[in-house]
């Protein structure tokens, strides 16, 4: 769907350079890409004169203002309901169930439609834990090699509460269908496990990431970003 090239820059946690992606979106990708981010500008009551994919990070960066974690996360949830009307949402939830299959193809199409968003990315297959305790193979993973959404912003907080934290709670609570999501923080990949129920962000390493040394600010590099636990 898009193309993409890739310039090197100085890595935000280490004192090595990393390969920065320029994206070449296509109309579809642009036209993705502008929806979302007027859907965002009529949730935050603001505009940014910012195009393309800088202006969605520059409204981001418009929600996090004044805003507390919890805070955050709620007005992303209120953008991704309103791409959908709630009656879809209702039979989506009443037609599909959690199956192996219908995480399987979560997966596929995960991959197909959010590379404007978040990069290229691939089904693999993981292990996921059943209600029950019982762990199953099945291809319903999703590695992002490299996500576009925290590569630009050089935000963890961003990341965590305006990105990880409502699209699990929207794929798990609107759809039915539980989502986990794992980002790194050193090469910017993340993992996507459709099937898997998401643990407490207390539980898990996320909690704990500090400011990327791009974006910190003068944050201390050994403490927990103060962004994402408040």
């Amino acid at each position: 769907m898009f193309g993409a090239m890739k310039v090197v820059s100085p890595a935000p946690n280490a004192n090595v350079t990393v390969e920065k992606t320029v994206y070449q979106d296509s109309l579809i990708d642009r036209l993705c890409i502008w929806l979302f981010s007027r859907k965002m500008a009529e949730a935050v009551g603001q505009k940014t004169r910012l195009k393309g994919y800088d202006g969605l990070v520059a409204l981001s960066q418009q929600i996090m203002q004044g805003r507390n974690a919890r805070e955050q996360k709620e007005m992303v949830l209120v953008v991704l309901n309103s791409l959908l009307p709630s009656r879809v949402l209702w039979l989506v939830r009443r037609l599909f169930k959690p199956t192996q299959l219908v995480c399987e193809l979560n997966a596929w199409f995960a991959t197909r439609m959010f590379g404007w968003l978040v990069g290229p990315s691939e089904v693999r297959q993981v292990e996921v834990t059943g209600p029950n305790g019982a762990v199953s193979l099945q291809k319903s993973g999703v590695h992002i090699k490299k996500c576009r959404y925290l590569e630009q912003s050089q935000c963890a907080a961003m990341c965590i509460n305006m990105c990880k934290l409502p699209t699990q709670e929207f794929f798990t609570q609107e759809f039915g269908i539980p989502l986990t999501m794992t980002p790194n923080f050193e090469d910017y990949s993340c993992e996507m496990v459709f099937g898997q129920v998401p643990l407490p962000l207390e539980q898990e390493a996320a909690y704990n990431q500090p400011c990327l040394a791009a974006h910190g600010q003068g944050a201390d590099a050994s403490e927990p970003c103060h962004k994402i636990r408040h």
